[in-house]
């Protein structure tokens, strides 16, 4: 399944965040959405999904009007995983991540074996079976970002938009869920995420689109479009880009000054590298 986005306007009340974005998202495609705080990546993420209004342009899933896919139609195509969730009351793990089968189900049935072995499939494949009859109340912050993924992928969606999905996890549940999207991405499913960490694009997007003062400012591939002077604009910091010991595999570290870069300065501010 396809989604393409046509110089589209988002945004919220009568606030304009971003105008003129272009992006599509083929099938078993990984797009990372880099952007610093206030960019408008979480409005975009809520246009794409049908929770807020376009203001200008379109979205088409699977080269259709989204606004003609009927809401449950589209609740079976598109799932979400949001940065934080409330947990206001005490279900178990097993029953918010059976939430996603709501989609597949008819008006007040309750979800069956089949359902039941969808949800603990998810759970297993991001190591969580042990949490299943847990409140969700009682885990931790990082564990229940892990259920809402799961829940996710209990949806059985063909498109996947994740806003910050590793921002609450420790660095090995990051690793894990960064490993569990490429797999998920090798069977077919789109995967659309944000994230500020550059090392998490370039270990599993096959492309990367970055947002910045309303605009799409740049779309391709991680290693042409993440470069030093990209980051720099995006987060007003200077990087370094190489790899370790010959890898291919792209690593992304932050250049702070050191004793050398503040000789010849008059008020301690580091020299610019270029």
């Amino acid at each position: 399944m396809t989604l393409e986005i046509r110089d589209l306007a988002f945004g919220y009340g009568g606030r304009t965040v971003g105008e003129n974005v272009s992006l599509s998202l083929a099938s078993g495609e990984v797009l990372a959405l880099l952007g610093p705080n206030g960019a408008g990546k979480t409005t975009l993420f809520k246009t794409v999904l049908g929770l807020l209004p376009v203001k200008a342009g379109d979205i088409l899933l699977n080269g259709q009007p989204l606004s003609a896919w009927p809401r449950r139609e589209r609740a079976k195509r598109i799932a979400y995983v949001p940065q934080a969730h409330a947990a206001l009351f005490p279900f178990t793990v097993l029953e918010v991540v059976l939430m996603g089968r709501a989609p597949h189900l008819a008006p007040f049935a309750s979800p069956g074996s089949r359902d039941r072995r969808i949800a603990m499939e998810a759970l297993a494949g991001l190591g969580m079976t042990h949490l299943a009859m847990r409140p969700y109340t009682e885990i931790s912050g990082g564990e229940r970002q892990m259920a809402l993924i799961a829940r996710a992928v209990t949806q059985e969606p063909s498109i996947l938009v994740m806003d910050e999905p590793t921002a609450n996890l420790d660095y090995g549940n990051q690793m894990r869920v960064l490993s569990h999207i490429r797999a998920l991405a090798t069977r077919g499913l789109s995967v659309v995420l944000s994230t500020h960490n550059p090392d998490h694009a370039f270990l599993v997007a096959d492309r990367v689109a970055l947002l910045h003062a309303s605009k799409l400012n740049a779309l391709g591939s991680p290693s042409h479009v993440l470069t030093p002077a990209a980051l720099k604009q995006l987060y007003d910091i200077d990087v370094v880009i190489g790899s370790i010991d010959g890898s291919e595999a792209r690593l992304c570290a932050p250049r702070f000054a050191t004793p050398s870069d503040m000789k010849g300065t008059n008020h301690g501010s580091p020299e610019r590298n270029p």
